[in-house]
């Protein structure tokens, strides 16, 4: 029996029972296959919607019936569902790790999902890190369960009129057509989570969706017991307002832990994706507050050691922030709950300065005072995000700001083309990407360049078809006549270098860089010796004019009759087209303005399908480019807006016709270029596995959930006890900390170094609770300070109260390199993202 979106059923012939589990299984998203199956049903539908559950819903019992009488189908289903259980039963690589530390449940909180256009969830790059993330969960053997928004509406759809100007539409997300099921009770109703808000109740409605091996929640309050306002709450994804957006948040966070918990789901780890998601941990510390007994505060102690947060935000401006009136609105003590923080506290936790009443509330903050740790997605992202908290931890130095980094990658199954997995197949095996990185590289840097080059043109002949035939659609639907839907059937070349640009259409992503001498790019594209071809996509925010006029730029310069055959712009950029573009161009093309690309995933995608990367040196393409595997333009140093953009675009036209176009025309006598395929396949082999998720979920298991798991169940044993004990000692600390007091410093040199001896007066605070230590800068442009604990010792002679503390700093570096510091000192305490009191010696 097939379920629809709404718990209904349809029956399916005997023999065809498996199709509805298959539909509802979004794992046909990962690339796994199966197309032949749906496409046997209905081509038509498949054709347009790409969607499984849709295909089998609109299916004629007729026409099934009689697919059930035909034995080749019934052998493709039936091979269809040997591969998927075959496929769920596989043992990632990461399991052993996870089941050997005992990982419980990590709950994974994210405003939008990418995962296939089957459900459209996600507006850019956040929402294509979160469904790769739960597709590398599921390959690996990782146990998340994801929690999202179910939106009627969700992100826009794009068309670009004849004028180049873009319009906007927004198709409605009807539950029925989407591969997804209810939540429900015990009893068999539909499980509904309420929230108390200001005069009523808010019912919200939980959806499942099966992601593999891999559960995600779905939150929806399109219900009809609620009012009109509340209803439309998760109707497009970023609602309009300030006060839906904060209700939306509300929804996710507080409403998704308590849906978790409504399903038996008691998750050890409470992962953020961004700070929408900072809600959370304030539900989580009340559930377990309930649970055991606990004043908040303790609760947060025990539960905040379990709870990470990741910030994908390059600028401090594109956090959330909610006026103190809307906070005190919403989070009285119903919504807190009996034993939770009022909204003064809640407020505290969520400013930079938790004093100061005029702050609103930034979500960013709220979460890195919720979490036990904090990560960038890329090692200039975290170096500029600790920058962008620091004022969070003040006394502390930049380097020490508490935010580490696990550098983003793609899910390669979902983004490579049928050839490019052809080729790994044959080279790595079957299931190269549930595997260690270091076995892929080595398999495909022995491939043949004559392989390397055919595997490429087939790619690009691909490309070059599709970008056609969407463009003559696309054509078509503007209301252009016949002969230039002709023409757009024509355009392009199979053979020509092609550059691909397409992300987001934001000033800071300079997307007109490459239009800044555009007579300079159209010499570059009809060169009749070395043609060049470019496909440009990309969406603008509705409210970004700005945005709107610099792809209404490129929409004239694709129109100009000297390259409108080597220029193409397609219109409503998505996961569809990405997967044909990232495929098959030549040269991926990406031009951020540094350092404001958090990472930028876009141009990881083209490294298994054989493409190279010209970007700038930000984001991950910052850690990444080597010259034997791309190109980059910049200094790698931050230079603001400006007549720089202007030396940019310079460097960006003189690689382009010095380096990238004469090595892609340069062949052989077996017509090969040998130099370009050389690239290719060392950016195949050194890169692709480098920027995949198998090794960015092997380091969030690694470097985050295993230590903080650890640290949560020792936090929680005993009904949170050293919860209780941490809360009270940091009570004590902010009460007696500021009566900590240095002394005299006495430094001589001697046996093994410079001796250090200084006076310390801790006030109420004993010597086990304190830390002393010098701190010196790192040389030479290292990452790792130097910190030396100092060791107590006897009364301070003639300072009363006072203590003496020494240390021996080795030789090689000037006594005046270090400074004696004072911090707090607790087992298990985590510094400075939990406790950020610190005390500077000061000369």
């Amino acid at each position: 029996m097939a379920g629809t979106g709404r718990g209904g059923v349809r029956e399916l012939p005997e023999g065809l029972e498996v199709l509805a589990e298959l539909a509802l299984d979004l794992r046909w998203t990962f690339g796994r296959g199966g197309e032949a199956v749906w496409r046997s049903i209905d081509p038509l539908a498949w054709e347009r919607t790409q969607n499984p559950w849709i295909v089998l819903q609109g299916a004629p019992l007729s026409r099934l019936r009689s697919l059930a009488r035909d034995p080749a189908f019934r052998r493709e289903v039936a091979e269809l569902a040997r591969s998927r259980e075959e496929d769920l039963a596989t043992r990632g690589w990461l399991v052993d790790r996870c089941e050997e530390r005992g990982l419980g449940t990590v709950a994974y909180f994210s405003m939008e999902y990418g995962l296939g256009e089957a459900l459209p969830l996600y507006a850019g790059g956040l929402g294509i890190l979160a469904g790769d993330f739960l597709k590398a969960a599921s390959d690996l053997g990782v146990p998340v369960v994801g929690v999202g928004l179910l939106y009627q509406e969700g992100y826009f759809r794009q068309m670009i009129d004849g004028e180049g100007r873009q319009q906007e539409t927004y198709p409605y997300n009807d539950p029925d057509s989407l591969p997804i099921r209810p939540a429900l009770t015990g009893d068999g109703a539909p499980l509904r989570v309420a929230l108390p808000l200001p005069g009523r109740e808010l019912l919200v409605r939980v959806w499942l969706a099966a992601v593999g091996r891999v559960t995600l929640l779905l939150l929806d309050t399109n219900d009809a017991l609620n009012g009109p306002f509340d209803r439309g709450i998760t109707g497009k994804l970023y609602g309009e307002g300030t006060e839906t957006r904060l209700l939306q948040e509300i929804v996710l966070g507080i409403g998704g832990w308590w849906a978790l918990r409504a399903l038996g789901r008691d998750p050890e780890i409470c992962h953020l994706n961004e700070g929408h998601a900072a809600f959370a941990p304030l539900a989580r510390a009340m559930d377990f507050a309930g649970r055991n007994g606990l004043t908040f505060d303790e609760a947060l102690w025990v539960t905040r050691a379990g709870n990470v947060f990741t910030t994908h935000t390059p600028v401090p401006a594109g956090f959330d922030a909610f006026a103190p009136e809307l906070v005190y609105k919403y989070f009285h003590r119903s919504l807190a709950g009996p034993l939770g923080p009022g909204p003064d506290r809640i407020l505290a936790m969520g400013r930079r300065v938790p004093e100061d009443a005029g702050e609103p509330l930034s979500t960013a903050h709220f979460a890195m005072r919720s979490c036990s740790r904090a990560n960038g997605v890329s090692r200039l992202h975290g170096e500029v995000s600790r920058k962008i908290f620091e004022g969070l931890y003040p006394g502390w130095p930049v380097r020490e700001v508490p935010v580490e980094h696990v550098t983003n990658g793609v899910h390669v199954p979902s983004w490579e083309s049928e050839g490019a997995e052809r080729l790994w197949t044959a080279a790595c095996g079957k299931d190269c990407w549930r595997g260690t990185p270091e076995v892929l590289s080595r398999a495909i840097g022995a491939l043949p360049d004559s392989q390397v080059w055919a595997f490429r043109a087939e790619g690009r002949l691909k490309l070059v078809r599709y970008a056609r035939a969407r463009l003559a659609t696309q054509l078509g639907r503007r209301g252009a006549g016949a002969e230039e839907v002709a023409r757009a059937r024509q355009v392009l070349d199979p053979g020509a270098l092609t550059l691909g640009f397409a992300r987001r259409f934001a000033s800071y992503k300079r997307p007109n860089l490459l239009l800044r001498d555009a007579a300079r790019l159209a010499r570059l594209l009809v060169d009749p010796q070395r043609p060049v071809q470019i496909v440009v996509a990309g969406k603008a925010h509705p409210a970004d004019e700005e945005g709107k006029e610099l792809l209404q730029a490129w929409a004239a310069f694709v129109r100009q009759a000297p390259v409108r055959s080597r220029a193409v712009l397609l219109e409503d950029y998505d996961i569809a087209l990405a997967q044909k573009l990232v495929a098959g161009v030549d040269v991926w093309i990406n031009t951020p303005r540094r350092p404001w690309e958090a990472c930028g995933t876009s141009g990881m995608k083209v490294l298994a399908n054989g493409g190279l990367n010209l970007s700038e040196r930000d984001g991950w393409w910052a850690e990444a480019f080597q010259p034997q595997v791309g190109w980059a333009i910049g200094d790698g140093a931050e230079h603001g807006e400006g007549e720089w953009d202007s030396v940019e675009a310079e460097e960006l036209y003189r690689l382009l016709e010095e380096e990238v176009v004469p090595a892609f025309y340069d062949r052989d006598g077996d017509g090969l270029p040998r130099a370009w395929v050389t690239r290719v396949r060392a950016s195949m082999a050194r890169l692709t596995p480098s920027f995949s998720t198998s090794r960015m979920m092997a380091e969030y298991v690694e470097n985050l959930y295993l230590p903080a798991v650890q640290a949560y169940r020792r936090r929680a044993e005993s009904r949170g006890a050293e919860g209780r004990e941490l809360a009270l000692f940091g009570a004590e600390v902010a009460k007696a900390f500021g009566e900590v007091r240095f002394g005299a410093l006495r430094v001589e040199a001697g046996e093994g170094g410079d001796h250090f001896e200084v006076e310390v007066q801790g006030g109420a605070l004993s010597a086990e609770e304190l830390q002393v230590e010098l701190y010196a800068e790192p040389l030479g442009g290292g990452d790792e300070p130097v910190r030396i604990a100092m060791e107590w010792d006897g009364p301070a002679p003639g300072a009363p109260g006072g203590r003496l503390c020494r240390a021996v700093a080795p030789p090689g570096r000037p006594a005046s390199h270090y400074t004696p510091r004072v911090l707090p000192r607790h087992p298990g305490l985590r510094l400075p993202i939990e406790e950020g009191h610190i005390l500077w010696y000061r000369r």
